[in-house]
């Protein structure tokens, strides 16, 4: 299973940048591109509302959800 992260997208559509979501939701600018390129483990459900709040839009809106493909390396 694979989780992608749409944040770079959502950040385009409204046109805001990076260094100021990072300001609003609290977070440093190295965290939110880990964030942002997926290589993150979780996410705090805070973190997560302050993100939908500040890019007025849905916890599906940031996360897709990607099944496997028949004979995908599984790590």
């Amino acid at each position: 299973m694979t989780i992608l992260v749409r944040l770079d997208v959502l950040l385009a559509e409204r046109k805001m940048k990076s260094r100021e979501l990072a300001q609003y939701i609290g977070i440093t600018e190295p965290n939110l591109s880990l964030l942002k390129s997926g290589k993150v483990k979780g996410i705090r459900f805070d973190t997560l509302e302050k993100i939908c709040e500040a890019l007025n839009c849905q916890p599906g809106d940031l996360l897709e959800y990607r099944a496997d493909t028949p004979g995908e390396d599984q790590a």
